[in-house]
């Protein structure tokens, strides 16, 4: 019988690659991989390679290639079926039964992913067009440049609404079918259907295996396609896809994808409000970023994100407005939340600060900032402490009474019993602490009034400052030399002394030195290809970006038609100065750890030899330490 797509894509979510393979030959982790001695030929250096995020595992000696069912019926010797047998026993899945309506459904669900993909194709060739060369612009000024296109496929549907359906007619694909897909709309007026979204930013949504599904689109600026001076009408900002047999927005997570891959890899999972928001977190380093489909968070979207994170601390951060209605909808996330709690499995929440969103606070204060929002997330207890005490009046016993009753009520909202228990011990010793007296002289005393803390100041952050740790000063000095391979000639000693924190961007530092001692000659766009094709893609595409750019005018790409050879002393001199700033850094630090270290093992010695090292710098520099 056939299968349901469905049901077999459900096997491979549900099962680990690595995990099935590795019950059968020894696998060790390499990097963002699995390796091993492919079972399928004599080997003795590991070339079979297992990747879980994309779900297959390739062998670069016999050329073995397939997912986790193409695994089992290989090595196990068994046939499709009675493999897909095993492998839904595995997964805790019951076998569908003969199902002709179903498997009919199955391949119209096959010809719609074609349709979305046809479609997602089409919109990404648009932003190529001469006539589109605004919208490229706009996208660049945003910081979405050529990479980042690539990586999240975005696009451009244009302002003809026949233009997609023609397209996809050529390519054989019927109106009901484009309807279905919902990308296509019929006409309430009796005429034509029409592309839904038109003279927009196209936001393609994969879902976990990278499959599109669903599409956002954003308008464009004012200046870029102005408003209709005869017209009242204001375009959404935002419009999204509605349900579809392959779209359920209330399950979906935009960047689910590349959010899964970076949980592996140790990046926390941040959830955002929109598509930009979520770019910009993966551009500025925050790969964990997702954001739900313009709706408040659901229940299978909160266990979604559980699910994302390995092993058994699962504590995603979710982020909002740090106005009223980002308050109001942080207690919706935390009413739906409490009733799912389970041990290790929890949520923290982040406010950003007044007018911001994590796209514009990362353009204006660059990582760091986020950083700083990110570091001071609530635990779910403590938020919903905070909500649960703002702008009540808690003078009287009998006030105190209801708020004890109203945590109780919340509590007991938690299924998990366990988790529940220790809730109440919570809330029973935080009504302790700030309503009785201790005998230490702890709490508040029972006769004073309570007041609570303004619910502004307590979910509400100011606007950090702009980030100039090194990590940033490193991304500056790869992106100028990336975008300007020139500098090479007169940074070259220091690059080869320059030492990466991240070591991913340590490794793409060694390969830029080999490249370009290969050959002085290479332009950005051949040293970046050459790179990209080393697997350095994403490094390449958190570096080269306007969060980066932002912080040093040098190290963005030159305007194209400049002489790029004319600045090229002050570039280098710019590049050493931020070079040195971070050895003084460095040095200033090593300085301070070894006076703490001989101050605590009582050791006059090196400290006399330190303090005169730090005189001998003084006199020559007038730095301080």
């Amino acid at each position: 019988m056939a299968l349901p797509p469905r049901f077999l894509d459900e096997i491979r979510n549900r099962l680990t690659l690595s995990d099935i393979i590795g019950r059968r030959i020894s696998v060790k982790r390499a990097g963002r991989e699995f390796k091993a001695c492919c079972p399928f030929h004599n080997e003795k250096t590991p070339s079979f390679t297992i990747n879980d995020d994309k779900q297959f595992y390739h062998c670069f000696g016999c050329g073995a290639h397939g997912d986790v069912i193409g695994f089992v019926m290989q090595h196990d010797n068994l046939d499709f079926m009675n493999a897909v047998e095993m492998l839904a026993a595995d997964a805790g899945l019951q076998m569908p039964k003969p199902d002709p309506e179903a498997a009919q459904k199955a391949q119209k669900e096959k010809s719609l992913y074609d349709v979305m993909e046809e479609a997602t194709q089409f919109f990404a060739s648009q932003l190529t067009k001469p006539e589109n060369a605004d919208v490229q612009d706009y996208l660049n000024t945003r910081g979405l440049g050529g990479t980042t296109q690539r990586n999240f496929r975005l696009g451009y549907a244009p302002a003809d609404g026949q233009a997609l359906r023609k397209h996809l007619s050529l390519k054989g694909f019927k109106d009901d079918m484009m309807i279905e897909a919902g990308v296509l709309k019929e006409s309430a007026r009796g005429g034509d259907p029409y592309i839904f979204f038109r003279d927009r930013v196209m936001f393609p949504v994969a879902d976990r295996r990278g499959r599109i599904v669903a599409f956002g689109g954003r308008v464009l600026p004012d200046h870029i396609r102005p408003p209709n001076p005869n017209s009242d009408y204001k375009p959404a900002k935002y419009i999204n896809s509605s349900d579809t047999p392959l779209f359920d927005k209330g399950r979906m997570l935009y960047g689910e994808q590349h959010a899964r891959h970076a949980a592996r890899e140790g990046h926390s999972i941040v959830v955002t409000e929109g598509y930009m928001d979520v770019i910009a977190a993966h551009q500025a380093g925050f790969k964990g970023a997702v954001a739900p489909m313009g709706t408040a968070m659901t229940e299978d979207q909160i266990a979604n994100l559980w699910s994302m994170i390995p092993g058994d601390e699962k504590i995603p951060v979710l982020c909002f407005d740090g106005d009223n209605a980002g308050r109001q909808a942080a207690s919706r996330a935390c009413d739906r939340i409490l009733p799912l709690l389970k041990a290790g499995q929890s949520a923290r929440f982040a406010f950003m600060p007044d007018g911001e969103d994590p796209d514009s606070l990362i353009r204006s204060g660059g990582q760091g900032a986020l950083k700083s929002v990110l570091q001071a997330a609530m635990p779910l207890f403590d938020f919903l402490w905070a909500t649960h005490t703002a702008g009540r009046s808690l003078e009287s016993p009998e006030q105190r009474a209801a708020l004890e009753k109203s945590l109780y009520g919340a509590a007991a909202r938690i299924q998990d019993q366990n988790v529940q228990r220790f809730y109440k011990e919570l809330i029973k010793n935080k009504i302790s602490e700030t309503f009785f007296a201790s005998r230490g002289g702890g709490g508040n005393k029972s006769n004073k009034p309570y007041k609570p803390k303004n619910p502004a100041s307590a979910l509400r952050l100011k606007k950090p400052a702009a980030n100039h740790a090194n990590v940033i000063k490193e991304k500056i000095l790869l992106a100028a030399i990336l975008n300007t391979p020139s500098l090479f000639t007169d940074i070259e000693e220091e690059l080869g002394a320059l030492h990466c924190s991240h070591p991913r961007y340590e490794l793409l530092r060694q390969s830029i030195i080999t490249e370009l001692c290969e050959n002085h000659e290479l332009d950005s766009e051949t040293l970046q290809h050459h790179l990209n094709s080393q697997g350095y893609e994403q490094e390449i595409s958190d570096i080269a970006c306007e969060s980066v750019y932002v912080h040093a005018v040098f190290c963005r790409p030159p305007p194209k038609g400049d002489d790029q050879e004319a600045d090229i002393h002050a570039k280098a001199q710019d590049w050493k100065r931020i070079f040195e700033s971070m050895k003084q850094n460095g040095m200033v630090q090593e300085i301070r750890d070894g006076w703490k270290q001989a101050y605590e093992n009582e050791n006059e010695e090196e400290e006399r030899k330190l303090q005169e090292f730090v005189n001998s710098r003084k006199s020559e520099s007038g730095d301080s330490y």
